[in-house]
């Protein structure tokens, strides 16, 4: 059974990238493997977190983290095609790599959020990192287009 790898991040992009990464799954006969990556804090000022403190927010994250992709997992057994989730430390790319070798991935379905070229320099880019190491076909799903308003009269 082909396994479809799929990166979510619980933002307005995961529904996109779920409905492509069902469809590719009923169309291969695979099955769908949620992965959410929880980053740890990011410390930037010297009065920076206790250890205690530290590790409490991380088990906040995770447990929030847990409880959303065990939630997301259920809502999707119901269409017809094999769920696992997955939930992951560290930064998003690094574990979306190696979980597609792991699991001998047949795709990745990732979303992209249409960040500008000049945040992806200064943050860099999931989508794009994944892209350059990734052991499998990536299939990467655009941000929806917001419908523009229309005229008032």
């Amino acid at each position: 059974m082909k396994t479809i790898l799929t990166p979510v991040d619980f933002s307005s992009a995961t529904r996109g990238v779920i409905a492509v990464a069902l469809d590719l799954a009923r169309t291969t006969g695979g099955q769908v493997v949620l992965l959410h990556a929880v980053q740890h804090p990011v410390i930037t000022t010297d009065y920076g977190l206790t250890a205690e403190m530290l590790q409490e927010t991380v088990a906040a994250n995770e447990g929030a983290a847990r409880s959303q992709i065990a939630h997301l997992e259920k809502s999707l057994v119901d269409k017809g095609v094999p769920v696992k989730s997955r939930l992951v430390s560290g930064f998003a790319a690094g574990n979306i790599v190696e979980q597609a070798g792991k699991l001998r991935a047949a795709y990745i379905v990732l979303g992209s959020h249409g960040h500008t070229a000049f945040y992806d320099l200064l943050v860099g880019s999931t989508t794009n990192a994944v892209l350059k190491k990734a052991p499998c076909p990536v299939v990467v799903v655009p941000p929806e287009r917001k419908k523009p308003a229309g005229k008032k009269r």
